[in-house]
Parts: structure tokens; C-alpha cells; sequence
């Protein structure tokens, strides 16, 4: 059991007048109008530090505060390895099927809480700079300092991949991330040592089962994977993969995107669409984040980071 969490909400104008079981119906759909007025007759919501009455009608910056009791988390893998450390930066190696944020029931089993215990007692907490999907393993960056932060998340925020503006030339050069991935097979048309720059649009799109969910789009943003077939068998082929954009799942899709979804993978279809009848949360793939290329604060020269990749 964890130590439950303490929702905070602000009343905006189109949600005046309406109840607070009503609002959190609209805010939080996972539970529906008659669930939240348990929640409220349970003592759990209080408005504007008060306990809320059930007949309350709300007003424009009214504040709300779903006090969430204990609850049990799924389990999943509760470590990291320190890969580097110094003055400004943590880097971290992050185990597969860990989250790194709160969201979809993950509020203690997650590397954010994880890393903040373990570095607690100071005065900024570790921020992460970037992400990795639940299911990646590898490398990720924490900055231990606003500067850093700041000065990190220039670097890791990639642009565009169709922009036409160039970087400031007094900004960080762009963070370089590389990962290692298995894909269940290959296209005939694709031999080891070939390299393809994939930019196939990602958007979120309408799922069945999950509402919206990220995927191919052609409505969606512009985005670049440099993919390198290294090595094709019938267990499995490897590939390298620089990511020139941050879109979510990105990899996944793009390599979907080409015919080789990832080996495992139980959303992705071959042409980058998602499974209609996917799950939520559903893991078993292998991607690895194994290399970082970015500028700490206060350096010259940039910091390279590689660890082992699996075999």
C-alpha cells in the first residue's frame, strides 16, 4: 500500500455552477457521478479546505481536494543503478516495466519517487529532463538543481523535425539519444548494415479501447527515427535507432511503420497502426535506451554515456 495522494483541483468558468461530483465525473471519467458522491460522503473530497457539502454548486476559483486514501500498486521492478553522478546531473539506468511518472494507478512505484527518495533531505528535488516509456529500459537524465534543469531540458527538447529555424547559437547543442531494439522480423527489401531515416507523421488517433492513443498519422507531428538493421535471424532482428524527434512511442511506431513492429510488442501493427483490441499497460517488448551525448552544466565538452546493451 502506498500513502494515498491528495488531488488538487481550481473551479474554471465553464465548470461553474455544476456539483463536485459532476465535476470530478468530467475531470477524472474513470469513475462515474454516483462513484465520486461516495467519495465525497466518505469525507475524501473538501472544498476550499472545508468538507464539501453534497448540494454544493460550484463558483469560479473554488478549490478542490480529492483526498485519495492507500492504495495497492501494481508491482513492478523497485531499483535503479547510478550510472554517473556530479554537482548538477544523475543519470540513471532504469529497469523495463518501471514508470518514470505518476499515471494509471503508479504513484510510489515509479523512478521519480524512487530517485527523490533516495536523494531526499535536499533542496530541489531530482527533475527529470526527459522520458522513456514504461516498458524501455536505460538511460535517464535527472538535473539536481534548477539551472541544470533549465539548461538540461534545452538540450533534450528536440525540434521539429521539419523546422526551418535553426537553434540559437548561444543554446545547448541538441541532446543525442541512441537505443537498441528487437523486432519480431524484417522487410525482404532490408539487409544488415542498412540504414533508413523514417519520418513517418505520429498523432493521437481514435482506439476502441483506449479512447485515443498515439500512432501513424498523417495528421500528425513531423518526426524522425534513423534506424540501422544490425543483425536479422529468426529469434529476433537487432537495430540501432537515433531519435532526431521526442514523439511519443515514437520507435515503436516508426519501426511498425516499416513492417518490423517490435518483437513483442502488444499494440503496434505493421504499418504503425494500433491493435484494436490492445490493453492498457501491456508490455513485453525489448527497447533499450544504451547511449546519451549532452552538455552538463559548467562543461566544455560534452558527456558521452554508453552502457551495455542485453544480449
Amino acid at each position: 500500500m502506498n500513502h494515498g495522494w491528495i488531488y488538487r483541483d481550481t473551479v474554471r468558468q465553464q465548470d461553474a455552477g455544476c456539483t463536485p461530483p459532476a465535476f470530478y465525473a468530467r475531470r477524472y471519467p474513470h469513475t462515474d457521478r454516483v462513484g465520486w458522491l461516495e467519495h465525497l460522503r466518505n469525507g475524501e473530497i473538501r472544498l476550499n479546505g472545508a468538507p464539501c457539502p453534497e448540494d454544493a454548486r460550484l463558483r469560479p476559483g473554488d478549490r478542490l481536494a480529492w483526498h485519495r486514501p492507500p492504495w495497492e500498486e501494481p508491482e513492478v521492478p523497485l531499483h535503479f543503478s547510478i550510472v554517473y553522478r556530479d554537482a548538477d546531473v544523475l543519470v540513471v539506468d532504469k529497469p523495463a516495466g518501471l514508470p518514470v511518472l505518476p499515471g494509471a494507478g503508479f504513484l510510489e512505484h515509479t523512478l521519480l519517487h524512487l530517485v527523490r527518495t533516495a536523494f531526499a533531505g535536499g533542496a530541489f528535488a531530482p527533475a527529470p529532463v526527459h522520458r522513456l516509456g514504461r516498458g524501455t529500459s536505460g538511460l535517464m537524465v535527472f538535473a539536481l538543481h534548477p539551472e541544470a534543469a533549465a539548461h538540461l531540458c534545452a538540450q533534450f527538447h528536440h525540434p521539429d523535425a521539419d523546422a526551418a529555424v535553426p537553434r540559437p547559437c548561444h543554446a545547448p547543442a541538441t541532446a543525442e539519444k541512441r537505443y537498441r531494439a528487437v523486432t519480431a522480423g524484417v522487410p525482404p527489401d532490408i539487409v544488415p548494415g542498412q540504414t533508413l531515416d523514417v519520418r513517418t507523421r505520429i498523432g493521437p488517433v481514435p482506439h476502441p479501447m483506449l479512447g485515443r492513443i498515439h500512432a501513424a498519422s498523417p495528421a500528425g507531428k513531423p518526426a524522425r527515427s534513423v534506424c540501422t538493421l544490425l543483425r536479422a535471424a529468426p529469434d529476433g532482428a537487432v537495430w540501432d535507432i537515433a531519435l532526431h524527434t521526442g514523439r511519443p512511442h515514437q520507435i515503436r511506431i516508426h519501426l511498425a511503420s516499416i513492417g518490423a513492429p517490435l518483437l513483442g510488442d502488444p499494440l503496434y501493427l505493421p504499418g504503425g497502426g494500433a491493435r484494436p483490441d490492445a490493453i492498457p499497460g501491456a508490455l513485453g517488448y525489448t527497447l533499450r535506451a544504451y547511449a546519451l551525448r549532452f552538455h552538463p552544466p559548467g562543461r566544455a565538452r560534452p558527456l558521452f554515456i554508453e552502457i551495455p546493451a542485453p544480449q
